[in-house]
Formats: structure tokens, sequence, C-alpha cells
């Protein structure tokens, strides 16, 4: 198992859900509101009045594959849309309840 989390610019936040439903991926936790700036480009999205841009961000866990395959749409939702900004990434995950 892997969790998942992902963090872009909220204008790219629906699309991410899109994805998860085309996947069937029904389970998440979501922040609609966040903070954050990319390590090496991109505008910050700091909310305010110089940089008022935010960013949204979602944890799901799910099995092995359906990670790999979530990543490999989202790197290329990321790629078309390069400027919005979106970061994924994926832990494994030890104990389910």
């Amino acid at each position: 198992m892997k969790a998942v989390f992902m963090s872009c610019n909220q204008s790219m936040y629906d699309a991410v859900l899109n994805i998860m439903d085309e996947m069937g991926l029904r389970g998440f936790t979501g922040w609609e509101e966040l903070i954050g700036r990319g390590t090496s480009d991109g505008e910050p999205h700091l909310g305010n009045h110089a940089w008022p841009a935010m960013n949204s961000a979602l944890i799901s866990v799910m099995e092995d594959a359906m990670a790999a395959d979530f990543l490999a749409r989202l790197r290329k939702l990321d790629e078309e849309n390069h400027e919005q900004g979106l970061r994924a990434f994926a832990w494994d995950v030890t104990g389910v309840l």
C-alpha cells in the first residue's frame, strides 16, 4: 500500500479529482487552501496581495500499482500545466485500519 500526497495550484484541484474519479479512487483527505512555493522555479502561492494564488492538497491510500498509475497521470497533468505547479510523492503504508 502507498499513501500518495499531492499539492497543486487550486486551479488544478478539480482536474486531479477528475483523474481520481476516472481511476475509481474514492478515498482521500483534502486541504483546499495551502500556501507554498516551488523549490527552483514558479511563482509563490501565498494568498496575499503580492502573491494571491493558493494551493490545494490531498492524500490518498491505495494499492502500489494504482499509486504508480496515479503518479504517472499526475506527472502528465503537471507537464501539460507546468506553470500552475503540481508536486506529488508516495510513502509506504505499513498498516491500514
